[in-house]
């Protein structure tokens, strides 16, 4: 435990300049720097990134939240043991953040249940952690969403905000076959987005099984082909890991209605009969 106790006035003046965070941590800051010798000013430094480790932390975790990414969904979180296979070379690449910097798309391609969305909201984390403003969003939920914004006359600002975040994630795309107006709306959007922002894109389907899910063949090809020739394309195959997570019975619990699980009852209180 610290031995250092701070003084109540250095307590509030740190709240006063809205540093009081660094009252959790300073104490022991100032037994490490007796222990290390260290000066005035490498004291001073170490105290004041602290603080910006914690700003710029919860920063990204407040971006993560906007950007409605599962906090479970981190690459370190990954189950390793899953039987899935993909390029780890592309893998490292894409976290690497260089695609959004060139305005990249990504496409991540695989059979139900191995992983796709993990990755895409794995790689959404790792962009709000370097200060990019996500959005994840499910596909069908988008169309949803811009063909109620048709109804209320807020279509343009919504496609405004679409197009103008960082990284879009769109997950589980072309599952069905769209409409003209959804057509229209995915067009736009890829067209906007392709050189000026990347997206993240998950599918059951090939990209060339896209063309077929539009209602307009010149529009499908249109978007799909600036899309996908602006695509880093992530494989993943193997076997779905949902019928892992599926709920089991544990041979060790006791079966029910057991004294093990049947509720107490209160004392003083007797039990109807």
């Amino acid at each position: 435990m610290s031995t250092h106790r701070l003084d109540p006035e250095l307590t509030g003046a740190l709240k006063r300049l809205k540093l009081g965070p660094i009252a959790d941590t300073l104490p022991d800051r100032l037994v490490l720097a007796d222990k290390q010798d260290l000066s005035f000013e490498q004291l001073l430094l170490l105290v004041l990134s602290d603080e910006i480790q914690r700003r710029d932390s919860t920063a990204a975790e407040r971006r993560a939240h906007d950007a409605h990414l599962d906090v479970g969904m981190r690459l370190e979180h990954f189950d390793k043991s899953a039987k899935v296979t993909y390029d780890k070379r592309l893998l490292a690449e894409l976290a690497s953040l260089r695609f959004l910097d060139a305005h990249r798309h990504v496409v991540i391609l695989g059979p139900v249940g191995v992983g796709k969305t993990f990755v895409a909201a794995a790689l959404g984390h790792i962009a709000c952690q370097h200060g990019y403003h996500v959005r994840f969003v499910r596909a069908d939920d988008i169309l949803r969403t811009l063909r109620q914004s048709r109804l209320d006359n807020s279509r343009d600002a919504e496609m405004v905000a679409l197009t103008t975040v960082d990284l879009l994630i769109l997950d589980d795309f072309a599952l069905e076959p769209m409409t003209k107006e959804e057509s229209k709306d995915i067009y736009q959007l890829f067209l906007e987005r392709t050189g000026r922002g990347s997206m993240i894109i998950t599918s059951n389907r090939d990209t060339a099984e896209w063309i077929s899910m539009f209602d307009d063949v010149l529009l499908a090809q249109s978007a799909v082909d600036r899309f996908k020739n602006a695509a880093f394309d992530f494989v993943m195959e193997g076997e779905s890991y949902r019928p892992r997570l599926k709920p089991k019975l544990d041979p060790d619990d006791p079966p029910p209605n057991s004294p093990a699980t049947r509720p107490a009852t209160p004392r003083g209180r007797r039990r109807r009969r």
